[in-house]
């Protein structure tokens, strides 16, 4: 394969999930502009139209909870209408309530696994058998800081994120040999609705930069080239690895 071909993703299908807001939605937008058809997942049907405008007909859009077990496999079902199986999966979707551990109770403790470790597992079951036949996949799992890191009132949110980040070692474990690389994005801060509460206060939000080796919190555009790499053959002899998006913040 030619080196100007190595990022190429045109002819895949992706499926994005938290394609309605931040992340998500910019990961989304960057695998159609590449050429991927890309179904985007959220439960916000408003966003998610507002999203597939931006994008024409190479996306398509599925409102749904990937926290519904009740209704998985009509959700998943779903899914491949549009375009067919997804051979990319971008977990993007999360959850962080951002709340002291003494006010954890056993429904937010569950709704927070089940968003950030559960649904990336049993979407991605749903689809290997597919990327199985022919031989090629891709994983993306959105890890954190917090898989590495204790983050104040993160007790629940940074335990599923440190299960993302074993997850994704053990999906590269169970399906590399069939050509499905699994890896993981441990975003910095980037601002988005899930960082809401850190980028309304400037103090912090700066210190968080200074914190990073670059100087500065994420942008969107720091994104571009990290999916793209591990969405495509560019990255085919890597797999389990959990890339840090973070601006060098954890290498200090």
């Amino acid at each position: 394969m030619a080196p100007s071909q190595l990022l190429n993703v045109k002819g895949r299908v992706a499926l994005v999930t938290g394609a309605s807001s931040g992340l998500g939605r910019h990961a989304a937008t960057v695998l159609a502009q590449a050429g991927a058809k890309v179904i985007g997942l959220a439960r916000r049907a408003e966003a998610l139209e507002s999203w597939q405008e931006t994008v024409g007909n190479q996306g398509a859009i599925v409102s749904g909870d990937i926290a519904d077990q009740n209704r998985f496999e009509q959700l998943t079902q779903h899914i491949a209408d549009p375009f067919g199986t997804p051979d990319i999966l971008v977990h993007a979707a999360g959850l962080n309530p951002r709340i002291p551990p003494e006010n954890i109770t056993p429904e937010i403790w569950e709704a927070t696994l089940s968003v950030n470790l559960k649904a990336p597992f049993f979407l991605s079951q749903a689809f290997v058998p597919h990327m199985k036949a022919q031989k090629w996949g891709r994983i993306i799992n959105f890890a954190s800081l917090q898989s590495t890191r204790a983050f104040p009132n993160g007790l629940a949110y940074g335990s599923a994120k440190g299960g993302v980040a074993q997850l994704t070692r053990a999906m590269a474990e169970a399906w590399s040999s069939h050509g499905i690389n699994a890896n993981a994005i441990a975003p910095g801060f980037f601002e988005t609705e899930l960082t809401k509460a850190v980028f309304e206060d400037p103090e912090r939000a700066a210190r968080n930069a200074m914190q990073t080796c670059i100087g500065r919190n994420g942008e969107m555009a720091d994104l571009d080239g990290p999916l793209l790499f591990l969405a495509s053959d560019a990255s085919r002899y890597i797999t389990g690895q959990t890339l840090a998006l973070d601006g060098g913040f954890t290498a200090k």
